[in-house]
């Protein structure tokens, strides 16, 4: 018999593994910028070109290594975290596999240098597809310095499948956010083709979040803190106002490591019990301290998923714990049970005598005498009596309140014997009604059809900024002064990552270092709701993965949801025809853009059950 079972080659293993680790330039930031921390590193350096895709350079100041550790690195399975099976349940550092390096040296060109402290001469090895084509002395300030380029030089699949330039960058940005916020005592740069985006000094938890996040966020947060014998919690949670209706900033990390865990976002969301509108998010920034024996972090290869031993009390800790803080801010209400509201009296009422309540009767009360009250002389000299000038219906005013015509009878059995059916609108003069402003009652054969009005808007306006989107350029309206919007370097990042999208929409920019000045918005927006559209639309370009066209689907999405709200008016009759009209006029004119409902119909037998 012949053998097919065979040993696979050390590059072959190690492009397999990469596929494990390294799935795209994000992975490779993440797995580098760890390092540069487990070195003891206070300044970390983090350079991208064409997100990550090209280049990718880290440098740090921390420990270094020699010229046989340099060399050992790129091994796999080589680590200087582990020696025997129980470390792993003793984990106090970030990359511990010794997988990593070996990963990236198999599927991009790998330049390293790196001194160790105190040493004058340091080492330089150059490796590409896990072959080490130079290695040699090198002079260099202490520390390391890892370049990876032309990821996934021999793996082109691989390469195909990369996201777009903007969704590669992002998902950059958020590793880097999450090292950032873990170690707030590290000092790091970021930039990306030359551009920084993040500067970072040494400082507290709260500044790093402010500084990452923008100041805007220093009002908004709530500090978090509880220490048991199971977990010590600590951190920040945002203020139910500001919850927003994409997931946003939402990070957990336990003993220095971020991870995500359904389970515990559960407890934060519940903490906030019904202080948050339905379908918007909390922000928070929690950490967690647990006794490494009660951790798995060797769960997942990103190790972003853990499991703990007392998964369930540490929800509950938790969820108490954000109550408290709400409630310690005066943010959410609170309800003192043990106050008795019957003491709760007046000094003026303290010091009167006590009395026994007099209950007055006037017998002669008729409710069927048609006189005025007070007029009578059996009422005089009572004061239990009714006010002055109030009319008393009679008993023949009582039956023919109730009295039904044999027309109306009529009438009420002709309508409940109609087809109920959606119909549309007649076009009697009169059949629309304009109420509250923001709703439309139309009338039709089977009954009322009720219409909001900004939605029907908001489709009518989607509509046709994305039949003229797809066509050409919409339009813009100069601006008389300009408009200031400030944002925070990521944000700035992203909207320049869509500028070809943005100016297609109608505005036009310039830049005073992280504030957009616009010059020119798109025509039908008004002024007074331009800061609701950049919030939407930074929101969305921020904080989700888009492609092409769900792009121009959510940034049209803001821009019409904007528009609409000027039209929240009182209509005419024509332009209360016009909305009725257009939106029939709609493929789909049931529902907004937005996903909410724009119309419903209400029957004679509905509106009559309000009657029986």
């Amino acid at each position: 018999m012949s053998e097919v079972i065979r040993l696979l080659p050390d590059n072959i293993a190690n492009q397999i593994a990469a596929g494990e680790v390294i799935q795209r330039p994000a992975s490779v930031v993440k797995e580098l910028i760890e390092n540069a921390v487990d070195a003891s590193s206070s300044k970390v350096e983090l350079h991208i070109k064409d997100a990550g895709k090209t280049s990718i350079q880290i440098i740090d100041n921390g420990k270094g290594m020699s010229a046989m550790d340099a060399q050992m690195c790129f091994e796999r399975h080589a680590t200087s975290k582990i020696e025997a099976a129980a470390d792993l349940f003793n984990l106090n550092t970030k990359g511990f596999r010794g997988e990593a390096l070996a990963s990236i040296a198999a599927i991009a060109h790998v330049e390293l240098e790196t001194i160790e402290k105190d040493q004058e001469v340091g080492t330089k090895i150059e490796i590409a597809g896990s072959k080490i084509s130079l290695q040699e002395p090198c002079s260099r300030a202490n520390g390391t310095s890892i370049s990876v380029k032309n990821l996934f030089f021999n793996v082109p699949a691989r390469r195909n499948f990369l996201k777009s330039d903007n969704v590669e960058t992002k998902h950059i940005v958020e590793e880097f956010n999450r090292i950032a916020l873990t170690h707030p005592e590290i000092a790091f740069t970021f930039s990306h083709n030359g551009n920084v985006i993040h500067n970072l000094e040494s400082a507290g938890l709260r500044k790093r979040i402010v500084d990452l996040f923008g100041r805007n966020f220093n009002n908004k947060l709530v500090p978090i803190e509880e220490n048991t014998d199971l977990v010590n919690l600590k951190g920040f949670i945002v203020k139910p106002e500001y919850s927003k209706k994409t997931r946003g900033e939402q990070y957990f990390f336990v003993n220095n490591r971020f991870f995500k865990d359904s389970y515990l976002h559960h407890a934060v969301v519940s903490g906030y019990d019904n202080l948050i509108a339905p379908k918007h998010f909390p922000s928070y920034f929690i950490y967690m301290d647990v006794p490494s024996e009660t951790l798995d972090v060797n769960v997942h290869p990103t190790k972003t998923e853990v499991k703990f031993e007392d998964q369930r009390n540490i929800y509950s800790i938790l969820r108490s714990t954000i109550k408290l803080a709400l409630g310690k801010y005066n943010i959410a209400p609170s309800l003192d049970f043990e106050r008795e509201p019957q003491f709760d009296l007046t000094i003026e009422q303290q010091n009167s005598p006590i009395r026994q309540p007099e209950i007055k009767v006037d017998p002669t009360f008729n409710p069927f005498e048609t006189s005025n009250a007070g007029q009578g002389s059996s009422n005089k000299g009572n004061s239990a009596r009714p006010m002055p000038n109030t009319l008393r219906p009679n008993k023949k005013e009582w039956e023919d309140f109730y009295e039904i015509t044999e027309e109306e009878l009529t009438q009420e059995e002709d309508s409940t014997n109609q087809e109920i059916a959606f119909d549309k609108p007649q076009q009697s003069s009169g059949s629309k009604i304009q109420i509250h402003r923001n709703l439309i009652f139309v009338q039709i054969k089977s009954g009322i059809l009720l219409i909001h009005l900004n939605r029907a808007n908001e489709r009518i306006l989607y509509d046709d900024l994305m039949e003229q989107f797809m066509l050409s350029p919409i339009a813009g309206q100069q601006l008389m002064f300009p408009y200031e919007y400030n944002m925070q370097n990521t944000q700035k990042l992203e909207w320049e990552n869509n500028a070809t999208h943005l100016k297609r929409l109608g505005f036009d920019w310039d830049w005073q270092k992280n504030t957009l000045v616009l010059s020119s918005i798109p025509s039908m927006l008004e002024i007074e709701y331009v800061t609701q559209c950049l919030d939407g639309i930074v929101e969305k370009i921020t904080h989700e993965d888009l492609d092409k066209g769900e792009l121009v689907h959510e940034l049209i999405l803001s821009l019409s949801a904007a528009a609409t709200n000027y039209k929240n008016k009182v209509l005419n009759e024509e332009e209360l025809n016009y909305i009725v009209d257009r939106i029939f006029q709609s493929e789909q004119h049931q529902y907004s853009p937005s996903g909410n409902k724009i119309m419903s119909t209400i029957t004679l037998e509905e509106l009559y059950k309000y009657l029986s």
